[in-house]
């Protein structure tokens, strides 16, 4: 009697089989459109629909050198805790499994990074004395640390050096050597440098960061510097030379030692320190070979 006058009897067969205006019910009913994009997306083999779901053709090939390139580029971005696999793979338009073929975990990635900025820093002069350009590839070293502000910290913390990182090590002996300092002297000049060599120091008790400056047209907050002042009243009452030097500082709010530091001036000041003095220890071992190579 139903079989066929009644239109109520068979509405889910009716429903499923009609127009995409008609379909509709329960996200069952809706879940397997979604999956194939819009019915006018869908058609051909599966083969044939796979692209629809990736990035444009336009994508650089993905390689070592693009996904070292992402991660630095997100790394400056958003900052280094940001980089992982997953979120690099998010970047680059690709599955994370598809990033194990160029790097074998964070570990590598991370190293391989470390040596991408290291290739960034420029060869030293070779048309100077030692002392100048040992001081100017350090500085550029320097530079392009700071384009990179992560990583220092990623640099200090590998337990061995790779390639690149002997590479360069290998040419700023190189300049100490043809200076004229004997072997010993540049093992001990080396380790004197530590960190600095690579355009950085390693603070023990680095400074958090500034805050914000307040706009040009914002009033500061009188509760704020009232607590300031009181907070460095009790460091001075507590540690008067402590405070002495820190009131007598350049302020740079964007120096990596702290707001209260010129940390440019700070770093050049040690470097000539070193340098200079490294001069005057290769003036008594050769006092000939030093009078040739020291500046003018």
């Amino acid at each position: 009697m139903v079989r066929h006058t009644d239109p109520d009897a068979v509405p889910a067969p009716r429903d499923r089989g009609g127009s995409p205006r008609d379909r509709g019910g329960s996200p069952l009913n809706r879940a397997p459109r979604d999956r194939g994009g819009s019915p006018r997306d869908r058609g051909g083999t599966p083969r044939d629909r796979a692209p629809l779901a990736r990035t444009p053709m336009t994508r650089a090939p993905l390689n070592r050198a693009t996904v070292l390139q992402a991660a630095l580029d997100l790394a400056d971005l958003a900052g280094l805790p940001e980089v992982s696999m997953r979120s690099l793979a998010r970047e680059l338009g690709v599955v994370p499994m598809a990033l194990y073929k160029h790097v074998a975990n964070k570990d590598e990635l991370l190293g391989g990074m470390v040596d991408a900025v290291i290739a960034q820093i420029p060869p030293a002069p070779t048309d100077t004395d030692w002392h100048t350009a040992t001081r100017e590839r350090i500085l550029g070293a320097r530079r392009v640390m700071l384009a990179h502000p992560w990583a220092s910290q990623v640099l200090a913390s590998r337990t061995q050096p790779s390639p690149a990182a002997f590479g360069y090590l290998d040419s700023v002996i190189a300049t100490f050597t043809a200076g004229g300092f004997p072997a010993a002297l540049t093992h001990q000049v080396m380790h004197t440098l530590g960190s600095r060599v690579w355009g950085f120091n390693l603070e023990v008790f680095p400074s958090p960061p500034a805050a914000p400056a307040p706009a040009p047209d914002e009033e500061p907050d009188p509760v704020t510097l009232a607590a300031q002042a009181e907070m460095f009243r009790q460091l001075a009452t507590a540690y008067p030379h402590v405070a002495q030097i820190a009131m007598a500082a350049r302020h740079d709010p964007s120096g990596i030692v702290g707001p209260g530091c010129d940390d440019q001036a700070e770093f050049e000041f040690g470097l000539d320190l070193l340098l200079d003095g490294f001069g005057r220890l290769l003036a008594d071992a050769q006092p000939e070979v030093s009078r040739a190579h020291r500046p003018g």
